[in-house]
């Protein structure tokens, strides 16, 4: 097994991330959720083009996580996106952190993870914050795990089903 490493990603890998980031949603929320939400969701919000769009835009950061030279996983990180709840807080928001599914359970997510509380605390920020489907059982722990403790809710529109998401913070 080849060493697992994080980098900064820059604008030329913005197709891959794209295709990375939808394929990891599908694999991630398909079997919870009617293949109609997820295509309208997928063609209408997480579309190839507006994640592109997303890589090199101001207050995003996104990190890879490779194994030589596939990608395994990532994570968005945005500055300045912050739930009324943090109003004058300075926070990094997670917003998205996925693993491929057959690397899942082998480090990569706590690898990203690490490296956004690096990245956090390199901002001066003092919150870490996120957002988690209230049935994505695994990942909650996993947040948990690393500190992190719910203090909100919001909803998030997944295609026509109204959904809830977690907000869950944690100091840097």
């Amino acid at each position: 097994m080849m060493a697992i490493t994080i980098e900064i990603a820059d604008t030329s890998m913005a197709d891959a991330i794209a295709t990375l980031s939808r394929s990891t949603f599908y694999d991630t929320f398909a079997k919870d959720n009617t293949p109609e939400d997820m295509d309208l969701f997928l063609d209408h919000v997480f579309t190839h083009q507006a994640l592109v769009a997303e890589v090199g835009a101001p207050n995003n950061i996104f990190l890879l996580a490779k194994e030589g030279d596939t990608l395994v996983g990532y994570a968005r990180l945005r500055e300045f996106n912050q739930p009324p709840e943090l109003a004058g807080v300075e926070t990094l928001e997670i917003a998205r952190l996925y693993a491929i599914t057959n690397s899942i359970g082998k480090g990569v997510g706590s690898m990203l993870m690490q490296r956004a509380l690096d990245i956090a605390r390199e901002l001066n920020k003092s919150v870490a914050w996120l957002g988690v489907w209230e049935h994505n059982h695994r990942a909650i722990a996993f947040y948990r795990k690393w500190g992190f403790e719910k203090f909100a809710d919001h909803l998030f529109m997944l295609g026509n089903d109204a959904q809830t998401d977690h907000l869950m913070k944690r100091k840097v």
